[in-house]
């Protein structure tokens, strides 16, 4: 139970991270300490805090939740080492995956090339869904027995809807860092294309695990389009938006934390569907013309199995090789 509420701790952490990252992006606040990894000559953790105004507030603050994150990472990963070879292996991704973005961060600011951020935003987004799914691995819902057992074709569904919705984050990225309008709008036509579909099968399995983060994604998935709808206003248009110049900078770091909200979902949503199931449990096949499947019992060859009913009498091996009585053979 203290490895799992170190995940949602970790996670959680991770959530501030990325509103932080937001912030340094949408103020300009990049470049608002020119040093790293001090802090204008100063070490991470010991600069005064009456220098954190403006964008240092931003950029030295984020630094300080990069740090309590890696701290976090390097924690969980010791918690998670005797927890069997997939959570070790798992947990050793994700303090490579934390290294790797606090040395990106760290170039950014060195190398001064805006061209990093693609690579380092996305990639803390893709580092939530693996904490997050860290936190749903060590939780009891993970134990909850799968007894119906998704189709093939709703395993695959899923994992694609995990790599559109990534693709997607990609895309974001260079709308804000490049401008690139046009190809995001086309990746949320494919979003909107493959995860509500996928959620609608999901549901339709009835899993205790499934089914209530079918529609929590579903509901994220309409939030986010509001909020991208809201970004495009504030950025794109000349419309007046209520909250002015707050609502201009709430609005798109509230929509990348939605997005890597969504990524995380999706990526847990299709660990659960693609698990063992329970050991009697049974396959949810499609029907014809329709979004969702009903559970069959496997068929089941009544003369080859050991359980078949056959009411004729059989002797037994002693019988068999004993061979006639004595009565018999006079």
């Amino acid at each position: 139970m203290l490895t799992h509420r170190l995940a949602l701790g970790t996670a959680l952490a991770t959530a501030v991270l990325i509103v932080f990252g937001g912030l340094v992006t949408n103020t300009g606040a990049a470049l608002a300490v020119p040093d790293w990894p001090d802090t204008f000559g100063h070490n991470l953790f010991l600069y005064p805090w009456s220098g954190m105004v403006g964008g240092v507030f931003y950029e030295h603050g984020h630094r300080l939740l990069g740090a309590t994150v890696g701290l976090l990472t390097l924690a969980l990963a010791a918690a998670l080492w005797r927890r069997g070879a997939t959570l070790r292996m798992l947990g050793l991704v994700a303090v490579l995956t934390v290294v790797a973005q606090g040395v990106l961060g760290g170039l950014r600011v060195v190398l001064q090339r805006d061209d990093i951020a693609l690579i380092h935003g996305p990639l803390s987004q893709a580092f939530l869904a693996l904490v997050v799914t860290l936190a749903y691995l060590t939780s009891p819902s993970a134990r909850t027995p799968l007894r119906v057992r998704a189709d093939g074709g709703l395993r695959r569904s899923a994992l694609m809807a995990v790599a559109v919705t990534y693709a997607q984050i990609v895309l974001g990225a260079l709308v804000t860092h490049a401008g690139w309008l046009w190809l995001h709008v086309g990746g949320a036509v494919a979003v909107f294309a493959v995860v509500p579909v996928v959620t609608a099968r999901a549901r339709r399995t009835g899993d205790a695990v499934a089914r209530p983060l079918a529609r929590a994604l579903l509901g994220l998935l309409g939030l986010q389009l509001a909020l991208g709808l809201g970004a495009y206003l504030a950025r794109f248009s000349s419309i007046w938006i209520p909250g002015e110049q707050v609502t201009i900078l709430v609005l798109p770091v509230v929509h990348r934390l939605v997005g890597g909200l969504l990524l995380a979902a999706t990526v847990v949503l299709a660990v659960r569907l693609n698990a063992a199931p329970a050991r009697d449990g049974v396959t949810l096949q499609r029907e014809p013309g329709g979004l969702g499947g009903s559970p069959r019992t496997p068929q089941v060859n009544r003369w080859a199995s050991p359980m078949a009913t056959d009411d004729r009498p059989r002797k037994t091996a002693v019988e068999v090789g004993r061979g006639p009585s004595r009565e018999s053979r006079l």
